[in-house]
Formats: C-alpha cells, structure tokens, sequence
C-alpha cells in the first residue's frame, strides 16, 4: 500500500513538473519582449537564430483569429516592406505599345466580342451606388493608406470608384469572366501586389505543399507561393506527376496564358521578391510557422513551415541572403459571401502508382459522362473541354478537381485555381474527346499563325512581370508544340465525326453559351 501511494506522489510530481515546464516556454518570448522592450531593430541575417525569441507573441485568441484567415483588424500588424517601387519604370504598369503582337490580337475581332446585358443574376454581387464608406470607422486607420486622403469624396467618404482594388476586381465578378478585357482594375491589382506593405502572413490549411496566406494594409489578401525550383530545373522523367513540386512560375504564366486564350477565369497572380526577415518573419503571429525559421551553414535566412509534403529542413526554402521570389495570387471573394461549389474532374488522374483512371481505360467512358448531371446539359462538357486544353498547353496534369461560383449555378464558367504544377518540357497527354467552342477553335488557329505566334505574346505579355523572364525559351516553344498538337487532334475529330458535331457553334447568341441544350449524341 505504502508503495502505491509513493508511486501515486511520483506520478503526481512528474505532471506537475511537465505543466510547469510548459508554461515556462509560453512565457519565455513574453519574459524576453519585456526585457529587451528598447530594441526595435530588425535583426539582419548574420544574426544569430536565437535573436528570434524578441519578438512578442499575440494571446491566443488572437492567434485562431489569424488561422481563420480573419479580415478583423486586430489580426494586423505593420511592417516595413523591402520593396520600394520608383515611380518609373514599373513593369505592370507597361500598356502594349503602338505595332506589338499583344495590342494587335487584342483588337482581333475574335477579341472584342461583347457580353450579354448583365442582369442582378448575372452579377456575383449587386453593389448599392448609394452607399458610401467611410474609412474612420475601421479600427485600423492604416486601411487609408500612406497619406492618401485626397482619394476620398470631399465628405470624407469612399465612394464605390474609390474601393480598395481587390475589391473592386470582385465586385466585377459576373457569370460569364472573372474581370472584364482592358479592365483597369486588374493592371492596378497587379501592381498592388508587389506594392502593397505585407502586415500579417499565415500558412494555408491543407494543400500538400506550403502556400501562405499574405494580407496587406488595404485588407487585401493574396496566396504566396514560394520559389521551390529555378526556371531550368526539370522533373524527373521517373517521377509520378503528383510528386513534383509546385512553381510559382507556372502560377504567373498561367495567368498571362488564360488572358491571352480569352478566358479571363485565373485570378490576377503576379511576381514578388519577398524579405522573408522583414515581410514574413517578423509580421507572422503563426507560431508553427515562426519556430521553423533558421540559419543555413550559408548564412541564409530558411524556413519550411508544416504540410504534407516538402515540409522539412531538407526541403527548407532559403533566401539570398533573406530574399525569396514568390507568385502571390490574388484572392477570390470569401466563402462566406460567395460560396463556390467543388466538383470532381471526371476526366481527373488516378493518383496511384499502377492503377490508370476510369476514362483511361472505358471506351465508353465519355458516353457515360455525357448522360450525367451537370454534363448532361448546358455547356459544362464545353468549359471542360477549355480546360483541357489550358492544362495541356501549360503541362499541367493535376486537375483533380474544379470550382464554380455557386450562385450561377451549372450556366456558369470554371474557375482555373491552383495551376502550379505546369510549363514543364514533358508531353502530357490530351484528352481525345471531340468537342470544343468555336470561338475556342479559332482563336486557338490564329494563335498558331507566324504573326499571333503563341510563344512570343506569351513572351511579350511575361515581360511585364517583377520577376521577368518567368518561362524559358524551351517552355515557350513546348506551348507552341502543343498547340500544333491540340490542332491536329481537332482536326482528325472533324474528319472522323464532322465540322458540326465536333465545333459548338457559340456565335449565334452568346446567351445560349448557358443556355440548357443536351450534348449533341450519334
């Protein structure tokens, strides 16, 4: 008895010694914030890691508040960015100049094809002219800007001309596009993304790589997707398409290439070289994060954050010294006023190692398809069908799933989201289903022309980009490869079934894009 009882007192003892060493390490950052409180200095990269402790922690309401992706204002705290921009010479900012490829396909008829009149259904949002916002009432007075008052209406008030331009990119939002051509909004969100002061980054739940959250002073939010590779950098033949790493290359091309096809469903992704010291370290109040922040035998600032895979300090991403470029992908509107729905891609992988996909091996597979909601009608089959041929172009094969806007229901286009595994050399495999758009076929033959050269308007277009070159010249000429073969597939369609079974004549009434017809059957 008496043992058990001594047994039970140590058993005690240990938990009360674990409990008490734990509150100690949440202590310890506190404990040092107060005791070095003069020191406002950002610790340059020669420092050593154990410098890192001084900087203070939220509490931990705080914090969920921050996992959550809160657009409060208390989730915010400032920072100094790296970047400063002259006012010249801005990259973004370049418009296509008089004789240029760009400016002469955008004034292509095939380019200037005007949408239906939009109704309050067609709109994501329907915005109320009449209210006015005024920016005193946010808690964060840095939501102005950086002395910039004379953008307000003389009452002090912002009118809808003079919203944030994120949110002006999603109040723009319509069934048929994500943003207008030749919208001005989206030149000016791009260079808010390589502008904007950086106040608060959080890493993204799920996902198999690490992409963080980025919010900036505006309250706009973006998603980083870090430099895991450099542009000559090749997959392995060996190795299994959802091993590869992400690019944040791919992500910046695919939003050049969507454009230029006519597309407009990425949303605006641009280049940024980040300070990982002074833009991520110091402004994140994700402690996972933080803790995995260290210094390479090189003298280099890495961090490798947590997910799935490539989360290691084998796989750390490190900066020169703390420089690190990025594609940061503007955000979509929140879930919780624009929901969108998730569907699986029937023509998706099979993500095994030996098993091939349904429709690799069912010749039949398509008829099926065809007979299934939401494919069974409208032009579902169609958008699939553009997608398709964007991945292809781009080298992309983990389509796995893809996303609509909710509200529209099925008469509505597909969002092309997460196109980071793209423009590598390799060949993928094109999906020999013989349907397509017309206005998608002839656009895609102009491009094949010497003078609309596919690779040289994305080239043109790239250029404007922070971090230009992004694609190399093998990359450019494996697009206009593909193409010639997307080409080639259409054509031995028409042969074998027809011009009119395989082309969808959508210039007889753009409404009848959406319109409830049937796929067309043999």
């Amino acid at each position: 008895m008496i043992l058990l009882r001594k047994f039970r007192v140590l058993i005690l003892m240990v938990f009360l010694i674990a409990c008490s060493m734990h509150i100690m390490i949440d202590l310890l950052p506190k404990l040092e914030r107060h005791g070095n409180s003069g020191c406002s200095c950002s610790h340059t990269p020669s420092e050593e890691p154990q410098s890192w402790g001084k900087q203070g922690w939220p509490n931990k309401h705080t914090l969920r508040i921050l996992q959550d992706f809160s657009n409060e204002p208390s989730s915010n705290v400032s920072s100094h960015s790296l970047e400063r921009i002259p006012a010249t010479g801005d990259k973004t900012q370049n418009l296509p100049v008089k004789g240029s490829r760009l400016s002469a396909l955008y004034e292509h008829p095939l380019y200037r094809r005007a949408l239906p009149t939009l109704t309050d259904e067609d709109t994501l949002f329907n915005v109320n002219t009449d209210i006015r916002f005024d920016p005193k009432a946010a808690e964060d007075q840095a939501w102005t800007g950086e002395g910039t008052m004379e953008e307000f209406s003389p009452t002090g008030e912002l009118t809808a001309d003079s919203y944030p331009n994120w949110l002006r990119f999603h109040i723009g939002i319509n069934r048929y596009e994500l943003y207008s051509r030749h919208n001005p909004v989206i030149d000016a969100l791009l260079k808010d993304l390589i502008t904007q002061r950086i106040t608060s980054v959080a890493m993204k739940s799920g996902g198999t790589q690490l992409k963080l959250i980025m919010t900036f002073q505006n309250y706009g939010q973006a998603l980083f997707k870090p430099m895991k590779q450099t542009r000559e950098q090749e997959t392995p033949p060996d190795f299994f398409y959802f091993s590869d790493f992400e690019r944040h290359n791919a992500e910046i091309a695919a939003f050049h290439l969507d454009k230029i096809l006519d597309f407009r469903r990425v949303p605006p992704v641009a280049g940024r070289l980040v300070n990982m010291t002074k833009e991520i370290r110091d402004v994140t109040r994700d402690k996972k994060l933080w803790r995995t922040f260290f210094i390479s035998p090189a003298n280099n600032v890495c961090f490798y954050g947590e997910c799935s895979y490539y989360c290691s300090t084998e796989h750390a991403l490190c900066g020169k010294p703390d420089q690190i470029e990025g594609s940061l992908a503007a955000f979509l509107p929140d879930l919780a006023l624009a929901k969108r729905k998730t569907w699986r891609n029937p023509w998706r992988r099979s993500y095994h190692k030996r098993k091939k996909a349904e429709w690799e091996v069912d010749p039949d597979y398509c008829e099926e398809v065809k007979q299934t909601p939401p494919y069974d009608s409208g032009t579902r089959l169609l958008d699939i069908m553009d997608m398709t041929i964007f991945d292809f172009l781009m080298g992309n094969m983990d389509r796995h799933h893809y996303e609509t806007f909710e509200k529209f229901g099925n008469e509505t286009f597909i969002i092309h989201l997460d196109n980071g595994r793209g423009h590598t050399y390799s060949f993928p495999r094109l999906l020999s289903f013989c349907r397509v758009r017309k206005s998608t076929h002839l656009r895609l033959q102009l491009l094949a022309k010497e003078e609309y050269k596919l690779s040289m308007l994305m080239a043109e277009s790239l250029v404007r980009d922070r971090l230009s070159p992004i694609l190399i010249q093998p990359h450019l000429d494996a697009m206009d490869r593909r193409l010639r073969h997307v080409l080639n597939v259409l054509s031995e369609c028409v042969e074998k079934e027809g011009y009119s079974y395989v082309v969808e004549n959508d210039f007889r009434d753009h409404g009848s894009d959406h319109a409830h017809n049937g796929p067309r059957r043999r």
